[in-house]
C-alpha cells in the first residue's frame, strides 16, 4: 500500500495564523456531546448527553516576540493545529482558558483554547 503513512506528530499551532513555536503533546477536541451510559439496577438503560467545549491545548514556547499578556487575555480568536497526517483542526470564535502558567526551566507556556462552536478538519 503506498501513501503517507505518518499518523501522529504536530507540524504547527497558530493562533489567527501567527504561528508560534509548539512544545511537546497538543490535545484537541471537537466538542460532539458527551455521552454517558444510564446503568439502574437492571442494566443499561441508554445514555444521556450533555455539551461539552471545543478545545485545543498544549504548551508553547515563551519568547520575547510572545506577548504573554495579549495570549491570556484573548478571545474570538481562530486557533488551529496542523498536523504531521495532513489535517489541519480549526477553532472558530474561541477564547483562552486557564491560568496563564509558565514555567523557567524550558521556558514552556501553557496554552488552552476554547470555544462554544464546534471544531472542524480542514
Amino acid at each position: 500500500m503506498a501513501g503517507n503513512r505518518v499518523r501522529g506528530g504536530l507540524l504547527a499551532f497558530k493562533i489567527d495564523g501567527v504561528s508560534y513555536a509548539a512544545v511537546g503533546n497538543f490535545t484537541y477536541n471537537a466538542g460532539a456531546p458527551l455521552r454517558t451510559a444510564l446503568i439502574g439496577a437492571t442494566g443499561v438503560d441508554g445514555y444521556s448527553e450533555a455539551p461539552q467545549a471545543a478545545f485545543i491545548a498544549g504548551e508553547v514556547r515563551d519568547g520575547f516576540d510572545i506577548d504573554t499578556e495579549a495570549l491570556v487575555s484573548a478571545t474570538d480568536v481562530t486557533a488551529s493545529l496542523e498536523l504531521a497526517n495532513g489535517k489541519t483542526f480549526v477553532l472558530a470564535n474561541g477564547w483562552f482558558e486557564g491560568e496563564g502558567t509558565g514555567n523557567t526551566q524550558e521556558g514552556n507556556f501553557a496554552v488552552r483554547f476554547s470555544s462554544d462552536k464546534r471544531g472542524t478538519f480542514v
